[in-house]
């Protein structure tokens, strides 16, 4: 009892490196042997220790992937397959392949393995289709990880003098950032506040689905459906972001959040191009000047109608500070009225959030409703959901934890249609994965959309089930490497929680009113990547009253 109580002593007084390296085989050994105890002894007793510091293991050592603990020699890699710089050339520039990003994941791990290379131009990426090494790579990150290439978003913002913003910026500059609003938007608790607002923007996309049908033939379909959620989407993040409505759901936009829409389908438009441009030389812009100049024009058209409404309400703010009067809002004036940020990051942040937080919920919500008139047995499960648990009446944020299905439903979707097929990072220390060895600083792809569809996650992956994310009891994990949709740790995307409060809300409202089906006109839509994971074809859907 006394050596025990020796050795607790002595545990419970080292930093926590100390102890995993105290755990490793290796090392028992030595430290029973310094306790003067022999280690078949101090085995039962050192569990008990060792089990306390099971969740601090799960959460901070990096777990080697599968494949790493049967490779006897660590590999270059110059010995790592994957196709050659024509090859790859070819297949984006030739054959399209910027529409076809989560095909072409799929088809080279197949073809290559988990890890393999590739070249853009001068670029060496390493994508990674592994969930383990997924895992390994996120969980080796430091406190400022590095996205990836954002030297098009840099140079444009050099050229115009502008800020950085979350997306774009990195290192100290991007922490400050994060700390900023990490604590007004990231926690659910939080964004739950914003549902008064989000319904009203909700009871809007209610009333112009209602207009949109009455316009066809049959009463019934309508077309497009996405072009409705991009207003939805931009409607609400602003309502959010700026404290303030566009007008993008009325009958007639007003003209400067149209000219916002035009700026926006610009930018996506030119993605090609600028998300690729290590890619392509600048001395090529001369030549063909077109992508560029459509890629600054849409910058300058996003950041311009940011400023006007920050400005705006600036002036708001200033004018009630002089009339003595007390400064009531939400996020935007919570930024000018701290000054923890200068007024060009706050343009720069405003600009890129709402970029960010557009399509990402327009596409998830084309993608549910299609996938909900697809499937008539699972919408009828989740509307006897809604009609248990809200039995009619209007959700609210602090609802949404009590509707399951609901929230497997956009789980489920994003893990059939990430919005980021791949997402990048800079390797900042020397790694080891699945056996080959990575320099500092070399250019990581993480293969979402192949990790998400792999049999080895996500038994019979092609299959629709939102049933899948909800956990049976509490020995029930549900895998979360194997789909990751909003990232993962310090530099996962910071409007989740927005953005999920939009979808569970305008879902859960619009199953209520109506039994969505799909139109004659829809044929089969498959998925394209245009920067983003988006429908490939017009999504035309049916909104059919419930009795």
């Amino acid at each position: 009892f006394t050596n025990f109580l020796g050795l607790r002593s002595f545990w419970e007084t080292q930093p926590r490196t100390i102890q995993y390296f105290l755990l490793q085989e290796s090392c028992k050994p030595f430290f029973f042997q310094t306790l003067g105890l022999h280690k078949s002894e101090a085995s039962s007793s050192l569990e008990i220790a060792a089990h306390s510091q099971e969740d601090l293991k799960e959460e901070n050592m990096v777990r080697p992937a599968a494949e790493e603990q049967k490779v006897a020699r660590v590999k270059t890699l110059h010995e790592m397959p994957g196709p050659s710089t024509i090859a790859n050339l070819t297949e984006f520039f030739y054959r399209d392949g910027f529409s076809r990003i989560h095909e072409i994941q799929l088809e080279h791990s197949q073809k290559y393995g988990k890890i393999f290379k590739s070249r853009f131009g001068p670029q060496l990426v390493v994508s990674i289709a592994d969930r383990d090494m997924v895992a390994h790579v996120l969980r080796s990150e430091g406190v400022t990880p590095q996205r990836g290439n954002m030297e098009s978003w840099k140079e444009y913002r050099d050229m115009r003098g502008r800020s950085t913003g979350l997306i774009s910026a990195e290192g100290d500059e991007w922490l400050k950032m994060r700390s900023v609003l990490r604590q007004l938007v990231m926690r659910p608790r939080d964004v739950t506040v914003f549902s008064s607002e989000v319904n009203a923007v909700v009871a809007d996309l209610v009333e112009r689905v209602k207009t949109l049908r009455s316009q066809q033939d049959d009463r019934q379909s309508v077309l497009n459906i996405n072009d409705l959620f991009f207003k939805y989407a931009m409607e609400g993040v602003a309502t959010i972001l700026y404290e303030t409505r566009l007008g993008c759901l009325e009958n007639e936009i007003p003209k400067m959040s149209q000219e916002y829409i035009a700026a926006l389908h610009l930018m996506f438009s030119s993605f090609k191009t600028t998300m690729y441009a290590g890619a392509i030389p600048k001395w090529l812009r001369p030549i063909i000047p077109k992508p560029w100049e459509e890629f600054c024009s849409s910058w300058d058209g996003l950041f311009k109608f940011s400023q006007i409404h920050v400005d705006k309400r600036l002036s708001e703010i200033k004018k009630k500070m002089k009339k003595g009067e007390e400064i009531k809002g939400g996020l935007l004036t919570h930024m000018l009225v701290t000054r923890e940020m200068n007024l060009e990051e706050i343009y720069a942040n405003m600009t890129e959030m709402l970029l960010a937080g557009v399509d990402t919920t327009s596409f998830t919500l084309s993608w549910s409703t299609y996938l909900l008139a697809r499937h008539p047995i699972i919408q009828k499960e989740i509307f006897e959901e809604l009609d248990r648990v809200l039995g009619g009446r209007i959700p609210t944020g602090e609802d949404v934890a009590h509707l399951p299905l609901i929230r497997g439903l956009v789980k489920e979707t994003l893990r059939l249609f990430p919005v980021l097929p791949g997402n990048g990072r800079v390797t900042q220390d020397d790694l080891i994965i699945g056996g080959y060895f990575i320099p500092k600083g070399t250019q990581l792809a993480l293969c979402h959309y192949s990790t998400s569809m792999d049999e080895e996650n996500f038994p019979r992956p092609g299959e629709f089930r939102p049933d899948r994310w909800i956990r049976k009891d509490a020995s029930d994990r549900v895998d979360n490497f194997g789909s990751i949709p909003f990232g993962y740790g310090i530099r996962s995307c910071i409007g989740r929680r927005i953005a999920e409060l939009e979808m569970h809300l305008a879902l859960t409202q619009l199953l209520q009113k109506f039994h969505i089906e799909v139109s004659p006109q829809t044929a089969d839509v498959r998925a394209k990547t245009h920067g983003l994971l988006c429908p490939g074809a017009p999504i035309n859907l049916k909104f059919v009253d419930r009795k």
